[in-house]
């Protein structure tokens, strides 16, 4: 989101992707993707509804889904031909794999009561059929023992890669709204009964109250509701009269507008917008995931290969005009690499009431 005035000494909000700094917010990771070249909206495909209606289809013999984007087609894990033939038949592209949603979500439980340790991630890969456990520099020792023990019996269900970054919260600078411990990103504009907010990271409205567009600056904004951990979702009501259109700065001049909120699909390419390191592109890589940050659990986050920097945490996850998701956090930068975890955004509406604009 840009920040421009109105008239003198009033600040005016453009956009939905603010980024918002905090003394909370989530180091970032890397993407190699290229920013956009010039203003202007993003296009993408939005392959989420159909792989969310052939899951709900099929029920027991769907193994997961993930968009191939050079075939431009959506690709549905299923265990038998019966199953296949069906996907076939809505225009997506069967593939026979091993193991069922319910062994790799029994595998993820098991995952979840044995090594919850801090500095592990871990989500479904449909692509390998197989739960990838990312366990960052900081898991050694008895925080390896203790992984290494949960995933031994779990066999081919369960891969586990290494990670150079470390998943943790991080202190940045940037062209920001402050708060007064600190400050974060802004996620998207929404209106609630009537009344304009604006959704951010549940860790951020977790620990500021006040919203400014400067250091010791007007207030703008009061945090009413934070979830984390367990989620990562917070809600802020504006309390100055300032624009807040449903949009996203596009930073070389332009902005993209948002008209609706859907589902990520994995494979699918994604947008993310923040002061830091402006607007990068990427991939969806995981549904689904968990992240165990130091402070706690959240479960149910999109995974990406998008780059992202401290300072961005907060901010917008979109793909053309829809918006997909709140940055949570990760690990690693733009130079070492890492991965980006989301909070799906149509959960948070639903949990709000609220509606973007």
């Amino acid at each position: 989101m840009k920040l421009r005035r109105m008239a003198p000494r009033r600040p005016v909000l453009i956009g939905a992707g603010v980024a918002v700094l905090a003394a909370v917010a989530l180091a970032l990771p890397n993407a190699a993707a290229t920013p956009p070249a010039g203003p202007g909206p993003l296009q993408a495909p939005t392959p989420g509804r159909l792989a969310a209606r052939l899951t709900t289809a099929l029920g027991a013999d769907a193994a997961g889904s993930y968009y191939d984007a050079r075939a431009r087609r959506l690709v549905v894990n299923v265990l038998d031909r019966d199953a296949a033939a069906r996907v076939r038949a809505q225009g997506a592209e069967p593939r026979l794999v091993r193991h069922s949603l319910a062994r790799l979500d029994a595998a993820r439980a098991s995952l979840k009561a044995k090594a919850a340790v801090p500095g592990t991630a871990w989500a479904m890969d449909p692509k390998t059929n197989q739960v990838v456990v990312i366990a960052d520099r900081t898991v050694t020792g008895a925080r390896l023992a203790t992984l290494d023990k949960a995933v031994r019996g779990l066999g081919d269900r369960v891969r586990v890669r290494r990670s150079a970054g470390a998943i943790r919260p991080l202190i940045a600078g940037g062209d920001a709204i402050w708060g007064d411990a600190g400050r974060c990103s802004l996620g998207f504009n929404v209106v609630k009964a009537g009344r304009p907010y604006f959704l951010t990271a549940g860790h951020c409205t977790g620990e500021i109250e006040r919203w400014s567009e400067t250091e010791n600056g007007a207030e703008i904004g009061t945090s009413q509701d934070s979830s984390f951990p367990g989620n990562d979702y917070g809600l802020v009501e504006y309390t100055a009269d300032i624009a807040h259109p449903s949009e996203v700065d596009l930073y070389e001049g332009g902005t993209q507008p948002i008209t609706g909120a859907g589902e990520a699909a994995v494979g699918q390419r994604v947008w993310r917008s923040g002061s830091s390191s402006h607007v990068h592109d990427g991939q969806v890589t995981a549904l689904n995931a968990t992240v165990n940050y130091p402070e706690g659990s959240v479960e149910g986050l999109i995974q990406t290969n998008l780059c992202a920097e401290p300072g961005d945490s907060g901010g917008p996850l979109f793909s053309g005009s829809t918006a997909l998701g709140l940055t949570s956090g990760g690990s690693g930068d733009c130079t070492l690499g890492g991965e980006t975890f989301f909070q799906p955004v149509t959960e948070v509406l639903t949990a709000y009431g609220a509606r973007l604009g």
